[in-house]
This record gives C-alpha cells, structure tokens and sequence, in this order.
C-alpha cells in the first residue's frame, strides 16, 4: 500500500497564530495522526494503496496539517514535526492491516533536507514489519531548492529498497525538469491537470510523463478525481492509478468497497547522484575521447546554451569553469538569460562564488575535487539531453590553445549521471532562510523574515489590511536573498498569477515569464533594479499551470534601510489584458485600413496581368519627370511599343496564351531599360516607355537606339507548351522640348510615329511548333 504524507501548508492568521505554542505538546505527547485515503488500479478498480494523511489533535486547534506544519515552522521544530508524522504514518499503516500486498507512501518535508539522509529512515526500516513496502514521496517544492540533499535522500531510500515517488508533477515546471534526474517509480500528476480542461501546458505535461513512464515504466497516478469526467481524463493523461474523492474520502482505516491488490513498481533503479565522481567519470568506459583546443569547447558550450534556452522551463543546465577567472562577464550575461528562461542553472569552478549570478546555483568544491579540472556543459530536458565533457590535458600556453580530450554525447543514461555528479555539490538555495512554501511575510514590508509575534502594532495591521483589500497585485521581493525570491504576496497577486501563496512564495518572479516575454522589457526591469530606481514595464505573463497569457503591468518600487540600501521591491501589478488587446485590435485595424487603402490604389495605378504602371500613373511620373528635364536643361524621350502579329497568337492559341506573351514581353522590355527608366502598359498590346535625363544633343539618336533594341527584344520567339510564338513590335519616338513640354503632346507624337512604323514594317505573327 502507498502511504503518502500530506503536508501542504497554506497561510496563518494572527488569531492562529496563538496556537503556536500547542506544537509542544503535540510533538512531547506524540499527538500526530493519520488518516488513509485509498489509491485505486483504473484498470483493476482494485484498492493497491493508501495515502496517509497527517492530522493534529482532532479537538485542538492544529488539527488542520496547514496550521500544525506552520505553527512547527514557527517554533523551528518542522524536523521533529515530520519525524512524527512519519512514525504516525508507518505506525497507523500497521495498526491498521494497510501491509503487503499494499505500499506505503511517506513524504519527506522539503525544508527537512538540510539533513538528509534522514536519520529515522534506518530505524524505521529496522522496526517495520517486512510485510510493510514504502514508497518515499518528493513533492517539486524540494527540486531546486536543495537538489545536493534530495539525491542524497533519494539514495538512502534507494539503499533501503524503497521506491519513489514525484508528486504534484505539473504544478511546476521543474518536476518535469528534474523528472528524470530522480528516476520516480510513480509519477503524482497535480490535482489541476485532472480538474481543469485541455490546454498547452497539460498538453506538456502529458508529453514529458508519457515519455518518462515509457522509457521507465514508472506508474503515472492522477490526483483529485472526484467525478466520471475527472477519471476520463485522469486516464486519457495516461494515468493508470487514480485517488480522489470518487473513490474514496480520507478514513482512520480500510475502504471495503474494493478488493485488494499489489501495485506493480518497475526495478529497482540504481543511483545515479555520487558526490564523489565527476562528470567526465561518467562516460561509459571505452567512450571514444577526442583532442580539441579551447577555443572549440567554448563554441560548442554556446550552443549547447542556446539549445537548453529553446527547451524553456522543462530544462536542467549544469557546467563547470575550471576557474572563476573563466566566469566572464560575457558568460554572466549569457547566464543571465538560460536563468530567465530555463527551469534550473548551476555553474561550478574553483573560486566561484555559491551564486555567481543571481539565481545561477554553485557549490563549495574542495580542492581535491577533480570537477576543478574538467570543463563540462550538460542539458537534460523531457525530450533533450546532451552533455560536453572535457578534461584538461594540463597545457601551457596561451588559454584558448589549451588542449583538453573531450567527447560530445546526447546518450540520456550518460547526461543523466553527468548531471547527478554536478547537482551532488550543490548547496541549498538559502541558508536558513524562509522556504519557498513558508505562509511567512506576514510583516514583509519590514523584515524579509517574517515575526512570529501573535501581535502587531496598529500601523502594521492597518497596513496589512490595506495590502489585502487593494485589487492590484501587490508583491515584496527581498533583495537580500539571493535570486531576489518574493516574501509577500496579498490575495489579489494570487488571483492575476493563477498560484496559491505557497506556490509563489520564495520564487522569483520571472516563473510568470514566457518564451514571448518582451526581452527588452525584462533587460530594462533588470538594469533600473541594478541601478536602485523604480520601473514600469507591461509584460506578457502566464496564470497558473495552465499558462494561460496575460498581460501584466507592473511597477516596481525599491524600498531602502536607515543607510539607503535597497532592502526590498515592491510590485503592483494589474491585469491590462483588454485595454492591451483593445489597443493591438485597432492598430491591426489600421493597418488593415491602410493596406486596403493600398491595394485600392495599387489596382487604380496598376495593370493587373503585368504588374506595371498603367497610363494614369505614368502620366503622374512623366509630369514630374518634364519638369525636372527643364530645371536641369535635359532631353526626355517617349516610346510608344505596340506589338505585330499578337492578335494571330490570340487568336489560335487563346487569350492565356496571349496573356503569357504579354507577361513575357513586359519583363523583355524592363530588362533593356535603364534603373530610372520607365515602363507602363497603355492597354491591350501597347506598351510606354520614357527615357529621362538624356542629352539635348543626341536624345532622338539614343531614343532610336533604345527603340531598335526593344524591338530586337520583341522579336526572340516565346515558348508558349509545345508551341513557339513570334511577334514584332513598332516603335515610335517623341522627345521634349522638341515635340512638346506635356504628355499629351509627346503621347500624340509618338504615337504617329509608331503608325507610320506599323505601315513601313513588315507582316508579323508567326506560330510554330517546339
């Protein structure tokens, strides 16, 4: 039976405050209880586990796991608290008959890590019946948090025989990024997934579960089914374990409305996270190794990063850098951004600090560490893994020539070691911080960690209610903590982002960001808190695991201490979706005005079978032309071209032929002209063409030449299928000044001209075949 440890912690009042002091004797009297709620095979409807769910003193007023896991928090004796728990959970298993076939999940509290292995998994396993099988649960808010401490957990649990299992996948990007650094053998899809309806980021979630649990044959179990709809579509996810209402409510004992049954878990999944080797030791052995300068792994590492910035959220990236002097200030740039848009970065070397930018994890490497000689770049996503690794040869010279033997793998099993040995030596985010999931803040504005004092002072409860009731979004970061993690959020902040406090709290803010976040807009947000200035900015967010877009504006203001240190931000943010939308709605409006407006007058200036100006637009143009031919004391010249012989082509072949002769003919004759000459059809086999800038001397010897050409142009039979078409062309000239100052002089001359050509020419039109 699977006995799962509930202990999701929501926000405490001050009135609930006052009941911190009964965790005491809660914990001194071993007050910690359990109730069970049965986990069912969709396929079998067997009942094949039972998820145990802690509860205080069922009279007391920390009956409520939210209260009892807040007010042990307060009093700093969460580690105790989830010992019991613990021992409630594995003692109500036994009491109660809950043992083989059945499983037993247990869940380990995130913020407990720091202490991990956990010393009561030994004397646990000591103790329990061997009829007793466990599942250890992770929840996500463990993932980046303290990764070092929750590999080594999920070795000991490993050791002992137990399984693991990955809850509230989904709820987070970075379950499904750490999804296979874990290797879960059950996979906990989020209540939402099941509840809510289709949508791009279920669509993700289901590709990266059903693509893990291929791969490894780990159960994939859905979360808060409650009615028909919800098991269709706990099963249409690829769920194959279902708990929720539907089958059952949480009970001090056994459901007897279905039989029992063993849960089948995959293998045994060996260890992957061992803090003693390195990146480069995980190649398989006989792994081909290459020789490469630098100045190479640099390039390839760049790329690498542009791939783990293409796969978002979902992505894990983990380097080495041999040295800090090797952590540019390019570099942090470049890490500056795989953090904005990535789901967790870490970044090693000797001298590095344990954040060599914000939100960039490190570690404390010892000397002896043989990470200190290894240049490694690893990216390990649902669907994408990669890792360079590279070890120095121990040249000297000139840094970029240094010679390193290297090879370059996507093999997954490989990646995925490579990373466990990285994430080994990571240390937690903050060091006796409040975490992420902490309903802290209760007094942000003056303190990132928040009082436990059960009273306020006026001012800060007016203050408090004033935070709750405004309608904007109102957040406090600290930025004091590294990666600036928010330590307030008020109610309307919960509502615009789709996450309850818990979900929000201790994260950065940028987790609202999307790949179609303006980056320029972030890149400015960052340099005014760099510089201690406010910030107003509207940004394309998500709401909630659904990642529905919204767009957000936000104003950022610094708060400082008595020494004008910028201590805190705080954000007011409003959900500007309409106006946003109302404003792209009228500029598309516009521009489609405009490029109606455009077309019109293309089509009113413009012959439609050619594409070349017709006589109204060229006439605009030879106007302007004339005057400019009179202010520079040049000629211009008119051409009038109508071609011979094209009704006969009509006329056997088809008025498409004769348009494709047509078509033909306009790009001959715009081939022979000049950049500033111009070509327009008059009408039916016409065609105009005008020669400014000419010689006031010679302009009707040049204009003859051109006209002679043209017509040697016209003359070169058209392929029109299997048929050959020929036609001729008579042209006729006019010049300014000589023939006349406007168009309709110069028109009316050219066009005798070509008449009298036409008359002397000979008979055109000819067809043959090809």
């Amino acid at each position: 039976m699977l006995l799962c440890l509930s202990t999701d912690v929501v926000g405490v009042s001050d009135t609930q405050s006052a009941t911190y002091g009964g965790i005491d004797e809660i914990l001194a009297t071993g007050a910690v209880r359990s109730v069970f709620q049965p986990i069912i095979d969709l396929d079998s409807r067997q009942v094949v586990a039972y998820e145990a769910l802690a509860r205080g003193p069922e009279d007391g007023p920390l009956a409520r796991p939210d209260l009892m896991f807040a007010a042990a928090r307060a009093g700093g004796r969460l580690a105790e608290l989830d010992t019991a728990c613990r021992s409630a959970a594995f003692r109500g298993a036994v009491e109660q008959g809950l043992l083989a076939p059945l499983t037993v999940f247990v869940n380990v509290e995130p913020e407990v890590l720091d202490c991990a292995p956990l010393d009561d998994l030994l004397v646990i396993a000591a103790d329990a019946p061997s009829e007793l099988r466990v599942v250890m649960e992770i929840t996500e808010r463990a993932l980046a948090a303290r990764p070092a401490e929750l590999l080594r957990t999920v070795e000991r649990v490993r050791e002992l025989g137990w399984g693991v299992a990955l809850d509230d996948v989904g709820a987070d990007s970075m379950s499904l990024a750490f999804m296979s650094l874990l290797r879960p053998d059950v996979v906990k899809l989020d209540l939402r997934l099941v509840q809510n309806g289709p949508g791009p980021a279920i669509a993700e979630v289901m590709n990266a579960v059903n693509a893990y649990a291929e791969r490894s044959g780990a159960r994939v179990l859905a979360e808060g089914i409650e009615t028909e709809a919800h098991l269709r579509n706990a099963k249409a996810l690829g769920a194959t374990l279902g708990q929720g209402w539907l089958f059952g409510r949480p009970a001090p004992g056994q459901v007897a409305a279905y039989p029992v049954g063993a849960l089948a878990l995959p293998l045994p999944t060996e260890v992957l996270g061992d803090a003693s080797a390195s990146p480069f030791a995980a190649l398989p052995e006989g792994t081909p190794l290459r020789r490469s300068p630098k100045a190479l792994l640099i390039e390839l590492s760049k790329q690498l990063e542009r791939e783990g910035m293409r796969l978002g959220e979902t992505a894990v990236i983990a380097a080495t850098f041999q040295e800090a002097r090797h952590f540019t200030p390019a570099t942090a740039a470049r890490y500056r951004d795989l953090v904005a848009r990535t789901g967790f970065v870490c970044a090693l070397g000797e001298d590095l600090p344990v954040e060599p930018v914000p939100g960039v994890r490190g570690a404390t490497l010892a000397p002896s560490d043989p990470v200190r000689g290894e240049w490694d770049l690893v990216i390990l996503a649902p669907h994408f893994s990669a890792a360079l690794l590279a070890r120095d040869l121990g040249d000297s010279g000139p840094d970029l020539e240094r010679a390193f033997e290297f090879a370059l793998t996507y093999e997954r099993e490989t990646v995925t070691r490579a990373a466990c040995a990285l994430l080994s030596r990571v240390i937690p985010r903050i060091e006796g911080a409040a975490p992420r999931t902490s309903a802290a803040a209760s007094s942000p504005i003056t303190s990132p960690v928040p009082s436990t004092s059960p009273t306020r002072t006026t001012a800060e409860d007016l203050l408090h209610r004033a935070l709750s009731a405004t309608t904007s979004g109102v957040t406090i970061a600290d930025m004091r903590q590294p990666d600036y993690p928010l330590i307030f959020v008020n109610a309307a902040f919960e509502q615009l982002s789709g996450y309850r406090l818990e979900d929000v709290l201790g994260r950065n803010c940028r987790f609202l960001q999307t790949p179609d976040t303006d980056l320029a807009a972030v890149a400015r947000i960052r340099d005014a808190i760099a510089r201690g200035v406010e910030a107003r900015e509207t940004l394309l967010n998500v709401r909630g695991p659904e990642r529905t877009p919204w767009w957000n504006e936000i104003y950022l203001a610094p708060v400082t201490d008595e020494s004008g240190i910028v201590v805190q931000y705080i954000g007011v943010q409003n959900d500007v979706t309409a106006r946003v939308e109302a404003e792209r709605a009228l500029v598309e409006e516009r521009d489609r005005t405009r490029s109606y407006l455009a077309r019109i007058e293309q089509l009113a200036f413009t012959d439609p079978l050619t594409g070349l100006p017709n006589r109204r637009r060229l006439e605009e143009q030879v106007e302007a032309m004339l005057l400019d031919t009179r202010l520079a004391e040049t000629a211009l010249a008119l051409l009038f071209v109508d071609l011979n012989g094209f009704k006969v082509v009509n006329d056997r072949l088809g008025h498409a032929a004769g348009d494709d002769v047509l078509v033909a003919m306009a790009g001959r004759l715009r081939q022979r002209l000049r950049r500033g000459d111009l070509l327009a059809r008059l009408g039916g086999d016409e065609f105009l063409v005008v020669l400014p800038g000419l010689d006031l001397a010679t302009a009707a010897d040049e204009a003859a030449h051109v006209a002679d050409e043209l017509a040697a142009a016209v003359a070169e039979p058209v392929v029109l299928g299997e048929h050959r078409a020929s036609v001729g062309a008579s042209v006729g000239v006019s010049t300014s000044p000589a023939d006349g100052d406007d168009f309709a002089d110069l028109l009316h001359a050219a066009d005798e001209r070509m008449y009298a050509a036409k008359g002397a020419s000979v008979r055109w039109g000819g067809l043959g075949d090809r």
